[in-house]
């Protein structure tokens, strides 16, 4: 690496820094003192009003450098070029030799690699910290009451339903399963006053606990439902490990799909995106093909997000560097626009998800290389 290389290097790393803290600041006073009592009935539980604070945006910041590294990488680019421009710098080490593309190879190399940070970090990073991530400033401890979000499980075709859920407990609050007429012996709706999800055990496979049963009544006199040989809810006279007026009720639908609906994949690995398509018990739906396609597609969406940028800040003489980082910018967000468009309509199965995923390349690829024109001398 030259002392160019480096040089151009620091001041792009300096400048993506500078951008990201800002931006991180700006959301983190905005937002913290919205929130202030919620805050503040947090940290009698925390003992410090400032470590609840920072608890709490700490993880956020690994959600917000999620959803800004392209747009940052590119802005960081599109500065550190206009800084080399208005003092003159590029033009010196052109008038060395030395080509466009040539100098400006380490800040495409430098963001290539905020791209692949972005990656490691939506896929090994978040998922680890997702419950952190899902909590609601009003609801920090997360003990409090949230809607539920009714799902079928397609396997059982039971519909898990109630009125709350809970997260820090992984409860639902009044549960409310309607059963179908191949689980309808003793009613078509199972109701408990409390329901817990269980994770897959030597005793039992993935489920929800329902607790204290009060539809039907007789609960612990009954037999457990079978289908094709298969217990699909577990009652006390089956089991010991139940206690009496509960019942288990088998399903591959995780807690989350419940509490936080379809806004669950945002903090899933493409593993488990790729884990829920596959399970009988969730609906394949159309957004969810498209997030995955779109997860796969993310850094070189990035990368094409910047060389739509940065030709454009050689292909003007303007050096204001205001005009040049707002050409850039409008030419970021018409790409940002396009693919939301495209993902709206794959989710409502208008196109497919793979087009919906791919289309934008298709569009804006061609133009960043007509484009890229400017790099040759």
């Amino acid at each position: 690496m030259t002392i160019i290389d480096r040089y151009v290097l620091r001041q792009f790393v300096q400048i993506f820094l500078i951008c990201f803290l800002s931006l991180g600041g700006l959301y983190v006073v905005i937002d913290a003192f919205q929130h202030l009592d919620s805050f503040s009935s947090y940290a009698s539980e925390k003992g410090s009003l400032l470590g609840a604070i920072s608890e709490y945006y700490a993880y956020q910041a690994f959600d917000l450098f999620d959803r800004t590294a392209g747009i940052l990488a590119m802005i960081a680019a599109m500065f550190t070029v206009t800084w080399m421009q208005r003092h003159q710098e590029l033009t010196a080490i052109m008038a060395a030799g030395i080509s466009k593309f040539r100098a400006i190879r380490p800040i495409m190399i430098a963001a290539i690699m905020v791209s692949f940070l972005g990656m490691l970090n939506r896929e090994l990073v978040i998922p680890q910290v997702r419950h952190e991530l899902t909590r609601d400033t009003k609801d920090l401890s997360g003990s409090e009451q949230r809607d539920l979000e009714q799902r079928l499980d397609w396997q059982t075709e039971i519909v898990l339903g109630g009125e709350k859920t809970v997260a820090k407990e992984q409860r639902i609050v009044n549960p409310n399963f309607v059963l179908p007429d191949s689980l309808s012996k003793y009613g078509m709706r199972l109701v408990a006053e409390n329901g817990y999800y269980l994770a897959s055990t030597e005793d039992h496979p993935a489920g929800y606990l329902l607790d204290e049963v009060s539809i039907p009544k007789n609960i612990d006199k009954v037999s457990s439902l079978r289908s094709e040989g298969r217990a699909l809810i577990v009652t006390h006279k089956d089991a010991t490990w139940l206690k009496p007026g509960q019942a288990f009720v088998v399903s591959n639908v995780p807690f989350e799909l419940l509490a936080n609906g379809s806004s669950w994949r945002h903090y899933a690995s493409i593993g488990e995106m790729l884990r829920e398509l596959n399970e009988p018990s969730t609906e394949p739906r159309s957004d969810l093909r498209v997030a995955v396609h779109t997860r796969i597609l993310q850094p070189f969406m990035d990368t094409t997000m910047l060389m739509l940028g940065l030709p454009l800040m050689f292909s003007r003489r303007n050096r204001n560097v205001f005009v040049s980082i707002g050409i850039c910018l409008a030419a970021g967000i018409a790409f940002s626009m396009v693919t939301l468009v495209c993902q709206s309509l794959g989710g409502l199965s208008l196109l497919r998800p793979t087009l919906a995923a791919w289309l934008p390349l298709l569009l804006f690829v061609p133009v960043a290389v007509a484009l890229g024109h400017s790099f040759r001398t």
